[in-house]
């Protein structure tokens, strides 16, 4: 059953490293994601799963704990793992950029011990699969809280990576409005070719969140996930560099 979600952006550019002399621009959203990753810790979960995007993952992939990740393609000699050491780590496949971001976040928060694994979603995964990839998490068994990781649009201003697109704005809104509300009927109804043409990297990511909270509340009840007991709370929402980025916590 899920118990608590957070909602954080996944640029490299919150590590401090990659961000270099750039990296006190960002230091609010980095702080949000602290407090989010703070309830996660606070709800005591059996199990944490982290949800990130990856534009090659082939449907969706799963990545145990101790699976490694690196900064290194972006020119930082900075190495990461998913929770605990694995000796036998060194056989695993390093986690796509989103993930590895996730693996920083949570070696600097107390995440309660839970054991964590990550998920990396195709971005143009069907929300149809993604709600169904987020049923299977949320029906499974003991307390389950998500990291959900994703960026909003990236077509904010005109030297944003998309360039400026006046849809960009609304959709930004409409998903900060929906993880505020916890509103899993407008998460469903995000539109996969807008965020994509948007170059929104967080939908499918927040429509795995959506299934799973739907799975305790029904699926065909209410719109919100008030009736599995979690209300949601928007931390940050703003668009450096011209890219959304939102945080956002259910609990």
């Amino acid at each position: 059953m899920l118990v608590a979600a957070a909602v954080c952006p996944c640029p490299p550019l919150l590590v401090p490293e990659v961000a270099a002399g750039a990296a006190p621009e960002l230091d609010g959203v980095r702080a949000a994601c602290a407090d989010a990753l703070g309830v996660l810790a606070a709800s005591r979960p059996d199990r944490l799963l982290v949800v990130g995007p990856a534009a090659e993952a082939p449907g969706h992939v799963l990545f145990p704990e101790g699976s490694p990740g690196t900064f290194r393609g972006f020119g930082v000699d900075l190495d990461v793992r998913l929770g605990r050491p694995d000796p036998a780590a060194a056989d695993l496949p390093a986690l796509p950029p989103s993930l590895a971001v996730a693996a920083w976040l949570l070696q600097r928060v107390d995440r309660a011990d839970a054991p964590v694994e990550a998920l990396a979603v195709d971005q143009r995964l069907a929300p149809e699969r993604c709600l169904g990839i987020g049923r299977e998490i949320g029906a499974g068994e003991g307390r389950v809280a998500l990291l959900v990781m994703g960026d909003g649009s990236a077509c904010r201003t005109l030297k944003a990576p998309g360039y400026l697109d006046e849809r960009a704005m609304p959709f930004d809104a409409e998903a900060a409005r929906a993880l505020r509300d916890a509103d899993l009927a407008a998460l469903r109804a995000l539109d996969v070719d807008l965020a994509d043409e948007l170059k929104v990297s967080g939908r499918a990511p927040w429509q795995v969140l959506a299934g799973a909270a739907e799975s305790a509340v029904g699926a065909g009840g209410a719109g919100g996930a008030g009736g599995a007991g979690l209300s949601g709370t928007l931390l940050y929402d703003d668009a450096p560099y011209g890219v959304g980025y939102l945080v956002a916590t259910w609990s």
